[in-house]
């Protein structure tokens, strides 16, 4: 079985119900507190989980004070980590994060244009064919979001650039929150770290859809999403 380790600062709230949706679709997981990372933590390891929250209350920058930690903790042993095949997946949170570490494609998460925390179920259109983490999901689905700092931003033409060369991996089918090019999750060159503002643990069974007679498929959505995960690695 491959194995998730997913990092829990203060102020993380989504890693019980990721680690429950990872275990579901074939990993064997571990939520550790970030106090307890060092060098050696990734050995053994397949896949990292930053899960979503509000790391250090999302004082001074979203994901800011999570990668400041990281890296005093962990050093070059993350990039060392996908360089050598692992796989990084970022959620909501855990985006903002991945985006600070710059192991993304340039970019920030900051306030969406409303000025306001969003709460909504939203449609989402794959862009990446290839993407491990998208491969078992259809062209258009659904999950939930919750997030004041969603609406990606880059540098002038970036955003469009990262939706024709496939690094603008997953895009909003609204553009609810104004985000550049509409991207709601990018990928690297490797398409092996991934990160999303929608939360795909939040909608692993049938029967927490916001529609009692959903029938879109087996089980939910984001059942799917932790799945293509898991196969790409056994395979």
């Amino acid at each position: 079985m491959p194995h998730a380790l997913l990092i829990k600062f203060p102020g993380t709230n989504c890693d019980v119900e990721t680690s429950r949706a990872l275990e579901e679709a074939g990993f064997t997981t571990e939520v550790l507190p970030v106090s307890q990372l060092d060098a050696t933590t990734l050995q053994g390891v397949n896949l990292v989980v930053f899960s979503g929250g509000f790391s250090y209350g999302d004082y001074v920058m979203s994901g800011r004070m999570a990668k400041l930690v990281t890296n005093h903790k962990l050093g070059d042993e993350l990039k060392k980590f996908v360089d050598a095949g692992g796989y990084v997946l970022g959620i909501c949170n855990g985006f903002q994060i991945l985006t600070q570490l710059e192991l993304l494609p340039k970019g920030s998460l900051i306030h969406n244009t409303s000025g306001r925390f969003i709460c909504r179920w939203v449609p989402l259109k794959k862009n990446s064919p290839t993407s491990p983490y998208l491969k078992l999901l259809p062209e258009n689905f659904e999950l939930p979001v919750a997030h004041a700092e969603g609406r990606f931003v880059g540098e002038q033409g970036d955003a469009e650039k990262y939706v024709k060369d496939g690094h603008g991996a997953l895009l909003y089918g609204t553009n609810f929150n104004g985000s550049s090019a509409a991207i709601a999750g990018l990928q690297d060159d490797t398409g092996r770290v991934f990160g999303l503002m929608p939360h795909p643990e939040r909608f692993v069974g049938r029967d927490t859809h916001y529609d009692p007679d959903w029938n879109g498929a087996e089980k939910g959505w984001g059942y799917y999403l932790f799945k293509g995960v898991a196969d790409a690695l056994a395979a």
